[in-house]
């Protein structure tokens, strides 16, 4: 009923009223359903042969989800969706909210209902939520570490798929920003793009930039990755909206930043880590992208335990 992560940097308590109003209502239940539905379908396709076995079909039961360790809540929403999709009448209370700094045994959040329904319910919900709550708070340990900078942390399309919805809103609970959430929403030309357009061509790559961006609607945005210096003038040319600086050394995203000079948002992207990212930051960049909050988080240590008549 428990997953292990180890501990990381929590948000200071005054930055939990501002983020909670943000985030409310910014998560879409359809979205939350289907994911629900599917996980649902996959865990229990003909029931819980266990329960069925064991627990009286009116049999009800109250459980807590607990905190293992301290963290940063994101999934209540989740959790509760989870518990009212197999049993309507289930009564759930969410004791944190989304985007709260929590310590090691905080119960976050009760539900009653169904005993069977929880059961079933419970390791669809508790993998969710913990997921979820360990994006959040590695994302808040980011977000710490950039504190008194221009720089804002943001997730990259490496999530999980299927769960890209939740795993985004996840790095909004821990105070991080989102990047486009597919190919569809902005234009992000890569290293393979411009090997293509180009032929290996340097000379040609102001052209081919402002070609394509010709063939775009004025509301969207165009962003280009580099990975020299010598291509930020030539993109730059091009009239782009972001330019992506990759694997940059700490000297050269300065560099790039002064040349740079307003024309454009500078993104940092590559070897970013929380040995890293405050040297990132520091070298002026407005935006620090980060793969690493979403593609390689160990679920946070929370449980679902009954809780018992004393």
């Amino acid at each position: 009923m428990t997953a292990t992560a180890a501990p990381e940097t929590v948000p200071a308590p005054e930055t939990v009223p501002a983020r909670a109003a943000a985030l409310a209502g910014s998560l879409p239940e359809a979205a939350v359903l289907a994911v629900l539905r599917t996980a649902l379908q996959e865990d229990a396709p003909y029931g819980d042969i266990t329960s069925q076995a064991l627990i009286p079909s009116r049999a009800r039961a109250t459980a807590v989800l607990n905190a293992r360790v301290p963290g940063v809540f994101s999934g209540g929403e989740v959790f509760a969706a989870a518990m009212k999709l197999t049993d309507p009448d289930a009564v759930v209370e969410l004791l944190v909210n989304d985007g709260e700094a929590f310590a090691a045994g905080t119960a976050l959040a009760r539900v009653t209902g169904n005993a069977r329904a929880v059961l079933l319910a419970e390791r669809v919900a508790l993998n969710l939520v913990q997921r979820m709550s360990a994006i959040a708070t590695r994302t808040a340990g980011f977000v710490a570490l950039v504190e008194g900078t221009r720089a804002r942390i943001t997730d990259t399309r490496k999530t999980t798929p299927g769960l890209r919805v939740l795993e985004r809103y996840a790095v909004r609970c821990g105070g991080g920003a989102n990047h486009r959430f597919s190919l569809s929403d902005a234009v992000l030309a890569k290293d393979n793009h411009l090997a293509v357009l180009t032929g290996g061509d340097p000379a040609k790559l102001t052209a081919v930039l402002r070609q394509a961006k010709a063939q775009l609607g004025h509301t969207t945005h165009f962003e280009v990755e580099v990975d020299t210096m010598e291509q930020i003038e030539p993109v730059l040319a091009a009239g782009v909206d972001t330019i992506m600086l990759d694997n940059f050394s700490l000297a050269d995203l300065a560099a790039g930043v002064r040349l740079v000079g307003g024309r454009a948002r500078v993104e940092a992207s590559g070897n970013v880590n929380l040995g890293t990212v405050a040297d990132i930051a520091a070298t002026g960049v407005d935006v620090i992208s980060i793969g690493g909050l979403t593609h390689s988080v160990t679920a946070l240590d929370l449980g679902l335990d009954i809780e018992l008549a004393p």
